[in-house]
């Protein structure tokens, strides 16, 4: 499998885009956005697994105003420099930012069909209001935490979209959940997902504190099958 890191230039400078492309050398495309981990272990698998399904996956750095390519471990140090990283972090310029390396991934000329944003986390909570801005073909939101209180921007999401938390998330309490429910009411383009017994971050293999053996498994396999329907 073939990584590289792409340069993307915004008004006020430029960060990094690591870029994962299929066997077959090109495909629809998938941004992945991350965490407050950062690019790290788990968004990497991730993006790998997605190139191995034929996707051309891109994952920018958001976190690059505040310090390049942050990466921390997922213990407990890790998550509360994360958690402090992520307290200044500017969403608006998350979104924008993100719709850059989305276009600048649409322009590579490994891109052939469709585009999909895929966010976890922080990066859920981005992919959500970026694509009520930006056309996209589907969206993948996982435990997006400003989803719920921004619930009312449901009507403008066009594309196919998919929206997972965890039932028992202590971060987004069950009745936050029920407003993005409720929001998702009669829009046939929208589901939502919610594993009950599963907590937050529950899809994170490299955070034990949060993975979730037995919800894990069944997610990703809905969420893959997801994407295939909706961008091939």
């Amino acid at each position: 499998m073939e990584a590289r890191t792409e340069t993307v230039t915004v008004t006020d400078g430029s960060f990094d885009l690591h870029l994962w492309l299929p066997e077959g050398g090109s495909g629809p495309v998938v941004l992945l956005i991350q965490e407050i981990w950062g690019v790290g272990p788990y968004i990497r698998k991730v993006a790998e697994d997605l190139a191995a399904l034929g996707y051309v996956v891109g994952a920018p750095d958001l976190f690059w105003r505040l310090q390049r390519n942050w990466v921390a471990d997922h213990g407990e140090a890790g998550l509360t420099a994360s958690l402090k990283v992520a307290s200044e972090f500017d969403i608006p310029h998350g979104v924008a930012d993100s719709a850059m390396a989305l276009a600048h991934l649409r322009g590579l000329p490994e891109a052939e069909g469709g585009a999909a944003v895929v966010g976890f986390c922080l990066g859920g909570s981005i992919g959500y209001l970026l694509a009520t801005t930006v056309e996209v073909d589907a969206l993948l939101s996982f435990y997006g935490s400003a989803v719920p209180d921004a619930a009312g921007l449901m009507e403008k999401i066009a594309p196919p979209a998919l929206f997972v938390f965890g039932g028992s998330d202590p971060y987004i309490p069950r009745e936050q959940v029920a407003k993005v429910e409720e929001a998702a009411e009669g829009r046939p383009n929208i589901e939502v997902y919610v594993a009950e017994q599963a907590g937050h971050a529950f899809l994170n293999h490299e955070a034990p504190q949060f993975y979730d053996a037995g919800a894990a498994p069944v997610t990703w396999k809905r969420a893959v099958e997801f994407l295939g329907r909706h961008l091939g």
